[in-house]
């Protein structure tokens, strides 16, 4: 899988780390890595945000991917969530996961020290540089402070390695000028779930999805009608899951997710601080949409 661009399409999910007793739960992961290949997920993108990689240390953040490749035994392609504020921090989880066996790699824009678009581009060109597996950009300035503008994108795009971008801007405009910009084969990944359907609709392929993690068979449908030309029934769909899309970020992504899970029996629902339980508020909106999803 490994280089061939073609397998980073459709339902890949922003795998959760389900902790236990304040360590990896993996026992736990193993099953949700068996629940995605049953229900259609593309890809599995474990240590992103929605991973919790900013409260993992080193070695647990090692042995998520370890653990996700091991389980996935190469029945679908691992994106390897390795980025870092430190290049020389980034390079190293990177060529960790290349080690391991991770096909891809998810490379957040530095977060902090706010770079700037020549630094942005150094930055990700040396992770590229040192590691042989694919690079997926991750965009998502709410996030990081900063923005990858198109422009860059399209310098980006031209370095050996780099696959295509996770666009989490929220802008639709943003990502018509990167669609413009990027060679044809540069993959435009939607970052939103709200925003899955209508990314597709101007040369997206696909998401990495926070929602797909309790309704992986769905979001699989969607996308995969999409690309059939099934757009009725990716619009269907589209609509269907808004409501549950819209709770899953009531509060900060992923706590109501991670809730849910707890909620439906997939994992025990601990988070790591600073990261809290919901507002009681929420969490009976949150339970509302469940249930009217037949979740729960």
């Amino acid at each position: 899988m490994k280089n061939n661009r073609n397998v980073f399409r459709g339902s890949m999910v922003a795998l959760v780390t389900p902790f236990r007793g304040g360590k990896i739960d993996e026992k736990a992961l193993g099953k949700l890595v068996e629940f995605h290949i049953k229900n259609g997920t593309t890809a599995l993108v474990p240590c992103g945000t929605t991973g919790e990689s900013a409260t993992l240390s080193y070695d647990e953040h090692d042995r998520v991917i370890e653990l996700t490749i091991k389980f996935a035994r190469g029945r679908i392609p691992v994106i390897a969530g390795t980025g870092s504020n430190s290049t020389e921090e980034a390079i190293m989880l990177t060529r960790h996961a290349e080690k391991a066996g991770a096909d891809a790699s998810l490379q957040v824009s530095p977060y902090y020290n706010r770079p700037t678009q020549k630094g942005l581009y150094l930055h990700f060109k040396a992770v590229a540089e040192a590691v042989n597996i694919p690079i997926i950009l991750y965009n998502i300035a709410s996030r990081t402070g900063v923005n990858i503008e198109p422009e860059t994108m399209a310098r980006l795009a031209e370095v050996k390695n780099i696959a295509g971008v996770k666009e989490a801007s929220g802008s639709l405009e943003q990502m018509s000028r990167i669609r413009k910009l990027c060679p044809g084969e540069f993959l435009l990944i939607s970052g939103d779930d709200a925003l899955t359907l209508p990314v597709m609709s101007i040369g997206g392929v696909g998401i990495i999805s926070v929602v797909s993690n309790i309704i992986p068979r769905d979001v699989a449908q969607m996308c995969g009608a999409y690309e059939k030309g099934d757009t009725g029934e990716a619009e269907a769909l589209h609509y269907k899951m808004l409501p549950l899309v819209k709770a899953m970020f009531i509060e900060t992504n992923p706590i109501p997710v991670k809730t849910a899970m707890g909620l439906m029996k997939m994992i025990d629902p601990e988070m790591r601080l600073p990261l809290c339980e919901m507002l009681p508020e929420n969490r009976e909106k949150l339970v509302r949409e469940l249930k009217a999803y037949r979740l729960i």
